[in-house]
C-alpha cells in the first residue's frame, strides 16, 4: 500500500476535493512543488494555475485554482483558494475570449486604462488555458 496524505482543496464557495492522495503538484509563488506523505510543514501563496493530485487508487485529477494559499501540516495538506475548478469544467471558449479582451486592452491603452488589472486578467485566461492543455495532454497518453 502505497503513503498517502489527506488533501483539502476549498474555493470560496465550495469544498472541491477532500480525500487521500499520493501526491500534489501545485504552482506556489516560488515556483512549482511536490507534496507527499512525509513532507515538511509548509505554507506557500499559488499563482494562478494548475494543481495536480494523484489519488489514492493512482488516478490523476487536474484543477484550477486562480491563487490562494497551500499550506502542509503533519498528514494534511490543505489549498484555499478564490476560485478553484475541475479543470474538465473550465470553460475554454470563455478563457479564448478572456484572453484576447485583455490582449487588445493592453494593446489599445487609453486614459483611463488599468494595466495592472488587464495584466491580472490576462495571466488568469493564460492559466486557464495551460491548465486545460495539461489536462488534454494527460489523458492523451496511453
Amino acid at each position: 500500500m502505497s503513503m498517502t496524505i489527506h488533501c483539502d482543496i476549498v474555493s470560496a464557495e465550495e469544498e472541491i476535493f477532500s480525500g487521500l492522495v499520493e501526491m500534489l503538484v501545485a504552482t506556489g509563488s516560488e515556483g512549482e512543488l511536490g507534496v507527499t506523505h512525509g513532507h515538511a510543514p509548509l505554507l506557500s501563496a499559488l499563482v494562478p494555475g494548475a494543481v495536480r493530485i494523484v489519488t489514492q487508487n493512482g488516478d490523476e485529477q487536474v484543477y484550477y485554482v486562480s491563487g490562494g494559499f497551500l499550506e502542509v501540516q503533519p498528514g494534511v495538506v490543505s489549498i484555499l483558494a478564490d476560485t478553484a475548478i475541475r479543470a474538465g469544467d473550465v470553460d475554454q471558449a470563455a478563457a479564448e475570449e478572456a484572453r484576447k479582451e485583455a490582449e487588445q486592452a493592453i494593446a489599445n491603452q487609453t486614459g483611463d486604462f488599468d494595466y495592472g488589472r488587464a495584466s491580472a486578467q490576462l495571466a488568469e485566461a493564460a492559466a486557464q488555458l495551460a491548465t486545460l492543455r495539461k489536462m488534454k495532454n494527460r489523458s492523451g497518453r496511453g
